[in-house]
């Protein structure tokens, strides 16, 4: 099912693309679009996961310079029946977590300093399991296909904007200013939409499988209030398109509720240690 999810949303970057050449080149950047939407599909494919680990400053470790996270990693997949990840530490006090790559033999688990820093060796294990879950359950094409694409829609208003500007349209070729003012406002709007449709619910499954994994889904609730409190307390410098990977919302910091939340990628912690306690038969 999420092969499917990723070739529709190879269609829609597609069709993103050609609608902005379009809107400011007329069949000339229709055709120019075409091309660049295709180079854009087979990055996305094959080099996002490098992509995100730029996004994130993250450095890939070996069992000799991480050797207590990465033996934790190695025990943790064996009991998830998973390949070895690629494991990675980002150089960022703010503690969170990650995975990405484009399948399991391909997968990489990512860790920030803050959290190796902040949490218990007991609720690591929590978030890393989380990780391995979307590993397990296949989530990481999808979610690092959508964050290259999420970026290249993105980008698509900027794109709009200029060509408007420098006079790029022609309304005898099918383009007009109207075109590009409304991919503007509404590329980045589309790069919402499909993180947060793609994201939210996602979430709760990883914590379920992640827990089933660890053996201790109180663990992983306590982690996830204490990544919620420091991503709202130590703001992270990392790219809006990355966000939605990681394991609570990186930006907390930079976003207030309200209406804002109906656009959050990550459903709210609360809900999500609500039914984690659930499965552990806690109450509180």
């Amino acid at each position: 099912m999420n092969n499917v999810k990723v070739f529709g949303l190879m269609a829609g970057l597609t069709a993103m693309f050609v609608m902005a050449g379009g809107a400011f080149g007329g069949q000339g950047g229709m055709i120019i679009a075409l091309g660049l939407a295709a180079a854009m599909n087979f990055f996305a494919y094959f080099g996002s996961a490098k992509m995100v680990l730029r996004m994130y400053n993250a450095q890939i470790v070996t069992a000799e310079q991480a050797p207590e996270l990465y033996a934790m990693v190695d025990r943790l997949r064996q009991r998830a029946g998973l390949p070895m990840p690629t494991v990675a530490i980002a150089p960022h006090m703010q503690p969170n977590a990650f995975a990405t790559g484009r399948n399991p033999e391909n997968a990489v688990v990512c860790v920030t300093e803050g959290i190796l820093q902040l949490v218990s060796r007991d609720e690591l294990e929590g978030v890393i399991a989380h990780e391995l879950a979307h590993i397990k359950n296949r989530d990481m094409l999808l979610q690092t296909f959508t964050a290259t694409i999420a970026g290249a829609i993105s980008s698509l208003g900027q794109m709009a904007m200029w060509g408007a500007i420098f006079g790029g349209n022609d309304e005898e070729e099918g383009g007009g200013p109207i075109g590009a003012i409304l991919m503007i406002f509404l590329a980045p709007l589309a790069a919402s939409v499909i993180q947060m449709a793609i994201s939210r619910q996602r979430e709760f499954k990883a914590d379920a499988v992640g827990a089933q994994i660890s053996g201790r889904p109180l663990a992983l609730a306590g982690a996830l209030r204490k990544l919620e409190a420091g991503a709202e307390r130590i703001p992270m410098h990392v790219s809006p398109a990355a966000a939605p990977l990681a394991q609570v919302n990186p930006l907390s910091s930079l976003h207030g509720g309200g209406f804002s939340r109906l656009f959050s990628t990550h459903p709210p912690t609360e809900e999500r240690v609500a039914k984690l306690e659930a499965m552990a038969g806690g109450v509180r």
